[in-house]
């Protein structure tokens, strides 16, 4: 038998048991895919990341990223935990204030932000958005939602948006009636399986917590994930989104904290930037803090 050795680690979230969780096997050389996907099902964690040597030795590496059920060829907190935990292990210079990894949609540069020698903060620079089909049946989507159609916020289109990954943004009146969802896959399965974004993002602008921009809960079934406790793949296209609908105020510099998490007891915040000129997306960044958990190992026969 050989041991398959992991870091777990809390995305998202500054304090023990909050976040994302995500597990990080930092030595994924002679794990061949199939085995990545079985032993991203074993852990059942919204996603478990892999990594490998850099294709190209400009970069620094190569990540896998697998939720229970497919790979995904970019995401958030994966991207920003996988950087924390090569950090926390030493497998990054001390000095280091940028890795860059290879994932399926490119090359997806992190910063590293220090302070007094202890790392703070990370964020990730996400792809430019792609802004996909409105979705016209809102009464379909209530029902899916449990909720009444008056509840959706008519001022804002239901859209697809995708900064790598495609999610359906749902706005919600109020933080009563998200706090309410009872999320029907049965429904889903008629209504959404095979749309261009069959995740579903929704949100609110009352929140929970002073400073926060907007309350949020993400469902993606077509992932194996029955709710995220904190999605950077879909915060990026959130702020885009906001910042196409001008339901933000317009600056060069754009700053919008998520929480997410607060229904199922995981507390998470998500800090989104989006440069804006000339009337376009220039830059979308996602970031924020880490806590690691531990540490393990899974044992599988021997090559």
């Amino acid at each position: 038998m050989r041991k398959l050795r992991y870091c777990l680690v809390d995305v998202f979230t500054n304090r023990l048991f909050g976040g994302n969780q995500l597990a990080v096997f930092t030595d994924a050389q002679n794990i061949s895919s199939d085995l990545m996907q079985l032993l991203a099902k074993e852990l059942h964690l919204s996603e478990t990341s892999f990594v490998l040597p850099p294709q190209n030795p400009k970069h620094d590496y190569h990540v896998r990223i697998f939720t229970p059920e497919v790979e995904l060829p970019m995401a958030g907190h994966p991207t920003i935990g996988t950087a924390f935990v090569l950090a926390h292990q030493q497998l990054l210079s001390p000095s280091r204030t940028q890795v860059l990894f290879e994932e399926g949609v490119g090359i997806i540069p992190v910063t590293l932000i220090s302070q007094a020698d202890s790392l703070q903060t990370l964020s990730m620079r996400q792809p430019l958005p792609t802004f996909g089909p409105q979705f016209p049946a809102r009464e379909a989507i209530a029902a899916m939602l449990s909720l009444d159609s008056s509840t959706l916020d008519d001022t804002l289109p239901l859209e697809a948006v995708s900064c790598g990954v495609p999610f359906l943004y749902i706005p919600i009146k109020t933080l009563a009636a998200l706090r309410s969802i009872r999320f029907r896959q049965d429904l889903w399965e008629h209504v959404l399986r095979d749309f261009e974004a069959p995740h579903v993002f929704t949100f609110t602008f009352e929140v929970e917590t002073a400073g926060s921009t907007v309350h949020s809960r993400m469902f993606a079934p077509a992932m194996g994930i029955a709710e995220d406790p904190a999605t950077g793949a879909a915060s990026g296209p959130l702020g885009c989104y906001l910042v196409r609908h001008r339901r933000i105020p317009l600056a060069p510099r754009v700053t919008i904290l998520s929480e997410q998490g607060f229904e199922i007891g995981r507390p998470s915040f998500i800090h989104i930037t989006i440069e804006y000129t000339s009337q376009r997306i220039t830059a979308v960044f996602v970031g924020g803090q880490c806590h690691f958990m531990g540490e393990g190992y899974i044992e599988v026969p021997g090559i």
